[in-house]
This record gives C-alpha cells, structure tokens and sequence, in this order.
C-alpha cells in the first residue's frame, strides 16, 4: 500500500498519533512519561512549532500542532521519534521496533473543528476508562489548558475554549462526532467540513483519504 502524503503546510494545524509497535506498552512506569515531555521540550527548543494540545497514554500518544514552516514539523517529529527509541532501548536494554511505523498526521481546520480536536486528545484517558476525569490524567496538556502554573509546552490555540473545559472534555460524545474525527484518525484525512475538506484533499494529494471505501459502482 503507498504511503499517505504528509500534505504538510506552514501555518496549518496537525493531529499527529503513533503508537507501540504491535500495540505494545511504550510508557511503563511514571519515569517514562516524563522523559518523553522533557524530549517534547527539547524538540521544541530544536526545532519551534506550537502545541496546542498532547495526551501520552500507555501504548500511544496524541500532539496537535502547528508548524511556522511545513518542514519543522518533520523535523520536530523525526527528533523526538528517533530520540526517544534511543532512550528506551538505553533504558531497557532492548532493541527492535518500538513504534509501529512513522507517525500519522492529519490536518485541522481552524475553528470549532480544532476545538473538538483539542477535547479528544485531552479526553483520552477518560474514553479508556483509566481517569474519571481528564483533570485526573497527569501526561496530557489538560492540566496546563486549566492551570497557568503548568505551563511547560503548549501555546494558546487560535481558538476559544468553552467555559468550564474539564466538564466539556469529560462529557460523553455525540457518536456522528467521535465517529467523524474517528475516521479521521484511521485514515489520516483531513479533519473539517466538507468543503474545506474536500480542498485541501485535492491541494495536498489526499484524495484516497476522503474517498469511499470498496469498489466503486458501475
């Protein structure tokens, strides 16, 4: 099967997600997680993108982004991927794959679409059943979005959150929309309205992403 294209764009904000390889535990023990946010930190520093939300969970981990220029993202992610594969091999004296490949990405459109974005990843350990609230869930931008005395990594997204954003990331989802950004996230397509999605699908050669699956009728 060929590759996805990035459809990578400066100033455009990503959904980027990879997870362990064979859905494997990449986050054993608290050490772990915060060994990943101080290298998110470093790749920062290397190579500046704003962040607008994260969520690490035991096997996988969510960033939405937003890169100045279409290539600091790639290099960004290449760092930090590379770079924590070394650390764990370090640590654990293993070898092999620790992801299940490259990481995926998607596109967001800039509105109420990124807001709801932003309240999946944080709302992750809260969908898994790990957290009865996202405020609970340690690894995950939540407690730096609520709280101006955790600001470590994210950046104020171009976008409003609702009043009281804990109730609204740990509210129980309509099923059309987590189904909708759900097939975003399978199929790395661009996350918006039809319109708009149907746009950047053919300007970024992501048309295989938004199409129908199965044969087409005759």
């Amino acid at each position: 099967m060929p590759r996805i294209s990035r459809g990578l764009s400066a100033n455009s904000v990503y959904h980027i997600l990879n997870r362990g390889n064979g859905k494997q535990k990449i986050f054993h023990k608290e050490h772990d997680y915060k060994a990943f946010i101080d290298l998110m930190i470093y790749a920062k520093k290397r190579n500046p993108i704003k962040i607008f939300a994260y969520c690490l969970m035991p096997n996988h981990f969510h960033l939405i982004v937003m890169p100045k220029k279409s290539e600091e993202l790639s290099k960004f992610m290449q760092w930090l991927m590379t770079s924590h594969v070394r650390r764990y091999h370090n640590h654990y004296e293993t070898s092999g794959h620790v992801w299940q490949g490259r990481y995926k990405s998607f596109m967001i459109q800039k509105d109420n679409y990124l807001l709801t974005a932003i309240r999946y990843v944080e709302g992750n350990p809260v969908r898994a059943g790990l957290v009865r609230t996202a405020r609970d869930w340690v690894w995950s931008s939540h407690k730096e979005t609520i709280s101006d005395r955790y600001k470590l990594l994210i950046d104020n997204a171009p976008v409003e959150l609702v009043e009281n954003w804990t109730r609204y990331v740990d509210e129980t989802w309509v099923d059309h929309d987590l189904k909708k950004i759900r097939e975003s996230v399978n199929r790395q397509s661009p996350y918006g309205d039809k319109r708009w999605q149907k746009i950047n699908a053919e300007k970024y050669n992501l048309m295989s992403t938004i199409r129908s699956r199965g044969r087409p009728r005759k």
